[in-house]
């Protein structure tokens, strides 16, 4: 039939030595992986993490310059919820926050799409290069805007 034992072994012995070359070879080169979570990662700029809602921007509507903005805290309900009619999973759900409808995040549904960023007249939600969101208790996860004067993110850590 033209193979013989002798054939048979021979090709044994090259795929074992190729093995054995391979294997030799990847002793010496870098790691794919990162050592994470010792080492943290470097995240790109458009890495999209846990999106930050700052409550003082809602009421805020940016006409283009920074010197001339409209202060729409007179308006009732003046949140616009845009970023809830958009938002493709249902993650972002409107509730009553000192008298004005706020948008509440539930990182159990979200699936950090930036949709919600892009649609935010007000640039009011952000990314963040928070990615570590695992909990015991999924509840921690549904973030309510907590009224901040100071201006800072509002969601609750």
């Amino acid at each position: 039939m033209g193979n013989s034992v002798g054939d048979i072994k021979m090709g044994h012995i090259q795929a074992v030595a190729a093995i054995i070359k391979r294997t030799v070879s990847h002793i010496f080169t870098k790691p794919a992986t990162s050592k994470y979570p010792f080492e943290k990662p470097s995240l790109s700029e458009n890495f999209r993490g846990q999106p930050q809602y700052n409550i003082s921007y809602c009421n805020i509507i940016s006409l283009g310059n920074p010197d001339f903005s409209f202060d729409v805290k007179s308006i009732v309900g003046s949140a616009c919820q845009v970023c809830a009619r958009d938002c493709p999973v249902g993650a972002i759900t409107i509730v009553e926050v000192d008298g004005k409808r706020r948008p509440q995040f539930d990182f159990n549904k979200c699936i950090f799409c930036n949709q919600c960023v892009e649609s935010c007249p007000r640039k009011a939600i952000v990314n963040s290069d928070v990615f570590e969101l695992a909990v015991i208790d999924k509840k921690t996860l549904i973030r309510k805007p907590k009224p901040n004067s100071r201006g800072e993110n509002s969601n609750d850590t």
